[in-house]
């Protein structure tokens, strides 16, 4: 089969597309065959040398989850499986290649009326954004600011807070995308590469500050936001896309009753994982989430979709699909 393999850290040409043996389902595994595989900024990072701090070293197969058809199981799975649209969900390793050995554990079948790249899409992004909005738990008329907004992740979670009835405030850079985050029902928009954005998301906020704080970016724009969150607000800081999570002190968000939130309440277990994607996909077949495909490349361009994600040339999802698959 092809794979894109990655035999050192570096930039987007490391991403090389070779030939490497079938796999074989294993026990408590299927074989699926891939259609669309999902991409996410950190897969960026990891292969710019972030590996080792999630236990990679090259060389290794990038990626955490994929749709497709399953063509073959393992001992102690179920034959029904077979023949079945699934996403392998997060926790799926080595996803960028034409096949892949998944857990059936993080098997998720793919509702009738959605397609294969939606349910890709929504593989990473829907999990942990479905786990954000239930653990935050938005109520009508709160002022929700979401830094990020017009990522994969983000705009799930402007149509998150908007269903929810809040007030929501997306930011993020360049009028293209907040364009964007508008359209998908944000009530004001900041964009955060201009000087004195906070201001402008205060007074969008209503001047008091924001109830939720959903911040898929980090860093100093993180921090920032943060001081924008009202004394007893929730904050999710989950996003590191900037280079590093937002610098939040635990103890000044104690002391002003803010609940906080980072990177490892959004780990989730098999069944976790399971459940919140099965609802992700259930609400995007309903027509109630829309996952927002910006770009699709072909597996052997993984490169080019790394080079168009670092350069946040994409507005919502970059995807990979499979040569008569996709």
């Amino acid at each position: 089969m092809r794979a894109i393999q990655v035999r050192e850290f570096g930039g987007p040409e490391v991403l090389v597309d070779t030939g490497l043996p079938d796999p074989a389902a294993g026990p408590g595994e299927a074989v699926v065959a891939v259609s669309v595989i999902d991409t996410i900024y950190v897969e960026t990072q990891i292969r710019g040398g972030w590996g080792p701090q999630f236990g990679i070293e090259p060389p290794y197969v990038p990626g955490g989850a994929a749709a497709g058809i399953v063509t073959a199981v393992g001992e102690g799975v179920d034959p029904a499986w077979i023949g079945r649209r699934v996403v392998a969900g997060p926790g799926t390793a080595g996803t960028y290649a034409e096949q892949v050995a998944a857990p059936v554990d993080r098997l998720v079948p793919v509702p009738d009326g959605l397609g294969l790249p939606e349910a890709a899409a929504l593989a990473h992004d829907g999990v942990t954004g479905t786990g954000i909005a239930e653990a935050v738990g938005i109520r009508p008329g709160e002022r929700v600011l979401i830094l990020g907004a017009s990522g994969g992740m983000g705009t799930l979670l402007v149509q998150m807070a908007h269903a929810a009835g809040a007030h929501v405030v997306g930011a993020a850079r360049g009028g293209r995308k907040l364009d964007l985050v508008r359209e998908l029902g944000a009530d004001a928009v900041v964009d955060y590469a201009e000087a004195g954005w906070i201001e402008r998301a205060r007074e969008a906020l209503g001047g008091a500050g924001a109830d939720v704080l959903l911040d898929g970016v980090g860093g100093e724009l993180g921090l920032a936001a943060f001081a924008l969150t009202v004394d007893g607000g929730r904050v999710s800081a989950h996003g590191a896309s900037s280079g590093g999570f937002a610098p939040i002190d635990a103890e000044v968000a104690k002391r002003r009753g803010i609940t906080l939130r980072g990177i490892s309440e959004v780990q989730y277990g098999a069944e976790d994982i399971a459940r919140l994607l099965s609802s992700a996909l259930a609400e995007a077949e309903a027509g109630r989430l829309r996952p927002v495909i910006a770009r699709t490349f072909p597996l052997a361009r993984a490169a080019e979709a790394h080079t168009a994600i670092e350069a946040r040339a994409v507005a919502g999802k970059a995807l990979l699909t499979v040569r008569g698959r996709g």
